[in-house]
C-alpha cells in the first residue's frame, strides 16, 4: 500500500485518486460534523455543492430532512444547523438525513467520485479509518479539503495522524514525500492542539467564539464509525462498530 497526499481542494487531480481509496478531511470541521452525524444516528448525509440544491432537496419532505452547513464558517440562513458538530446531537439526527453544503468540506468530497472508494476522516475517528483502510488494502490518496483552495496545517496534521496510525499497524507501507512530511509533522506535535494554533484558520475559528468546536475537532478517536461517500450519499460502512459520541 502507498499513501500521497493532496493539500486542498483546488489541487485535486484524477490521476491522483482513479482506483484508489481517497480519505477525505476537513477536520475544521465538515468531516466532524458528518462523523458526529453518522455516529448519533443519522441515516445518511448528502453533500451538495449549492445552497439551491440542499434547499431543493430538503423541500420535498422537511420531517426527513435536515439542512446543515456554512459559508465562510457562519451558519446559511434557512438552515437547521450551522457547520458546529456540537449541534449534531442524537435528538437532532438520529433516523433523519442531513443535507449538507459547505464551503470546503463538501467540495473535496465531491471532488473525490472518481476513487474507487470515498471514506470520511477527522482526528476523531482517525483510528477506525486506518483499520478501514488498511482492510482496503488499495494505494490511498489523503485529500486535505483546506482554506478556500489553500493548504491548511490543520488537515495536514490530521493526515499525519491517520498515517502513523496506518504505520502502526502496516509498517512496511510506502509514503510518498510528503505523506513523510504529514508524519514528522505530527510526531513531533502530538498534542495537536497547540500546532494548530498556528493555523490561519485557527483565527476564524476565534473570531467566531468557536473554540468548543475545536476543542471537540482536535480529540483523537472519541468514535470508531467510518462514513464512506457513494453514489451521492454517505453512511456508516464501519465493520468494527458504532459507538456514539
Amino acid at each position: 500500500m502507498k499513501i500521497d497526499i493532496i493539500i486542498s481542494t483546488d489541487d485535486i487531480k484524477e490521476s491522483k485518486i482513479k482506483d484508489k481509496s481517497a480519505v477525505v478531511i476537513d477536520m475544521l470541521r465538515a468531516t466532524s460534523v458528518i462523523t458526529t452525524a453518522i455516529a448519533n444516528g443519522c441515516t445518511a448525509v448528502i453533500p451538495v455543492l449549492t445552497i439551491e440544491e440542499a434547499f431543493s432537496i430538503a423541500n420535498k419532505d422537511r420531517d426527513k430532512y435536515i439542512l446543515g452547513g456554512e459559508r465562510r464558517a457562519v451558519k446559511i440562513d434557512g438552515f437547521d444547523c450551522a457547520n458546529s458538530p456540537l449541534e449534531y446531537t442524537e435528538n437532532v439526527v438520529k433516523n433523519k438525513t442531513v443535507v449538507m453544503t459547505t464551503t470546503n468540506g463538501t467540495r473535496a468530497i465531491k471532488g473525490c467520485e472518481g476513487a474507487k472508494n470515498i471514506i470520511i476522516a477527522a482526528m476523531i475517528n482517525s483510528n477506525a479509518v486506518a483499520n478501514k483502510v488498511i482492510k482496503l488494502d488499495n494505494d490511498v490518496t489523503i485529500v486535505n479539503a483546506g482554506t478556500y483552495g489553500q493548504f491548511s496545517i490543520d488537515d495536514f496534521i490530521c493526515s499525519g495522524y491517520i498515517i502513523d496510525c496506518i504505520l502502526k499497524k502496516a509498517p512496511y507501507t510506502e509514503l510518498t514525500d510528503v505523506a513523510k512530511t504529514a508524519h514528522y509533522i505530527y510526531s513531533q506535535n502530538k498534542g495537536i492542539y497547540g500546532f494548530i494554533e498556528k493555523a490561519s484558520h485557527y483565527k476564524t475559528i476565534k473570531r467566531l467564539n468557536l473554540e468548543d468546536d475545536l476543542e471537540y475537532c482536535c480529540k483523537k478517536d472519541t468514535t470508531t464509525v467510518v462514513p464512506e461517500y457513494k453514489d451521492g450519499i454517505i453512511v456508516n460502512t464501519s465493520s468494527i462498530g458504532e459507538q456514539a459520541i
